[in-house]
């Protein structure tokens, strides 16, 4: 088993994306492999390729974030949303970890470009969907608020926030919001998917006065999938937008699984507090968490996926962090990211993986 036979079963899967890359990082060394295409064009992926993590941006960027904040002791978890940012819809008792653990009883989303008034003042606006603080209600709109909640904090804007707290004293040169440097794959064949959701009022209700908007119909290359990220918010938001290759996204979640080899961001008590479970069973602060096995026994996984194709999971208990970047759109019935994760960690966390080295294509 190894990373490339991870690519492998990734591109033979009944629905390939059009191209992946896959990498583990552990104290034995980083592997990464790539395979496949990029682009329409058929430029081929390599490891250096970057991708558009989508959802991967609430952890590998916003939770990230809010992890140094905390560390540096001027944002608490359990402080208010109505403290840091009045305006919002959130109940007064609604905390940073509430918005964090999706339990704040925002919409999942909405199509915020379809309402006349701003982004963040239409989902100041929008009631809450959900009785607040009882249960998890996987919300985007929770995460575009941890985003202007960084920014308030951090006196600057989010993709600045990210390049002074994340990017640059990890090293992570290519690992960015907008713009985003050649090598990078595309993510999709238009906003087919939002148009549908928006027409179908699925997966949820749409509150949008209108319907109609200029739907982007090409190919959707180094700018973000995401239509409330590119449309609503310029390229930048909490909740989607990084784009990043895997060998820095692996740099970023060794960090994150070695806490003790950073003492300069992080301390080991608050990571361990980031990855602890809340009152929902594999939901952690911003991370899901399930158990994955390498080599055969059971390890606890922290990860997310993204929309495009994209996954990142750290292992803490072994120090290692693992990733799956691919444009899954592209397929002719693309399968959920979850899907392809699936097929592909089983080979990249077996017997061989964290010993191989680094491969090319």
């Amino acid at each position: 088993m190894s990373v490339a036979t991870a690519v492998g079963a990734v591109l033979a899967h009944a629905s390939a994306p059009l191209g992946a890359v896959a990498g583990i990082a552990s104290a034995h060394g980083t592997s990464v492999s790539a395979g496949g295409t990029a682009s329409l064009d058929g430029t081929a992926v390599t490891t250096e390729t970057a991708f558009d993590l989508a959802s991967v941006t609430k952890v590998a960027a916003t939770t990230t974030m809010i992890l140094r904040l905390v560390a540096e002791g001027v944002l608490a978890l359990d402080d208010t949303v109505a403290r840091l940012l009045p305006s919002t819809s959130c109940a007064p008792q609604t905390t940073v970890r509430d918005l964090l653990q999706h339990r704040a009883g925002l919409w999942e989303w909405q199509p915020l470009y379809l309402f006349d008034a701003a982004a963040s003042s239409t989902i100041d606006e929008l009631p809450l969907r959900y009785p607040p603080g009882r249960e998890r209600h996987y919300s985007d709109l929770g995460f575009m608020l941890l985003g202007r909640i960084i920014s308030q904090v951090a006196g600057t804007s989010l993709g600045a926030a990210f390049e002074t707290l994340v990017a640059e004293p990890l090293g992570l040169a290519r690992t960015s919001f907008e713009p985003v440097a050649a090598p990078v794959a595309s993510s999709a064949l238009g906003d087919d998917a939002e148009r549908r959701m928006v027409q179908t009022g699925e997966p949820y209700p749409v509150l949008a006065p209108r319907r109609d908007f200029p739907w982007r119909d090409h190919e959707i290359l180094g700018v973000a999938d995401d239509g409330n990220c590119a449309h609503a918010f310029g390229g930048v938001a909490g909740h989607a937008g990084l784009f990043s290759t895997a060998g820095e996204l692996l740099e970023l979640g060794s960090a994150l699984a070695r806490p003790q080899e950073h003492p300069e961001l992080w301390s080991v008590e608050a990571v361990t507090e980031f990855f602890r479970d809340g009152p929902d069973q594999g939901q952690a602060l911003g991370w899901r968490s399930e158990l994955a096995r390498v080599d055969g026994r059971p390890e606890r996984m922290l990860w997310h996926p993204g929309f495009t194709g994209c996954a990142l999971g750290v292992l803490p208990g072994i120090g290692a962090s693992v990733v799956l970047l691919s444009n899954r759109l592209f397929a002719a019935e693309p399968v959920t990211t979850d899907v392809l994760w699936r097929a592909a960690l089983p080979e990249i966390l077996g017997p061989q993986g964290p010993d191989e080295g680094t491969r090319t294509p």
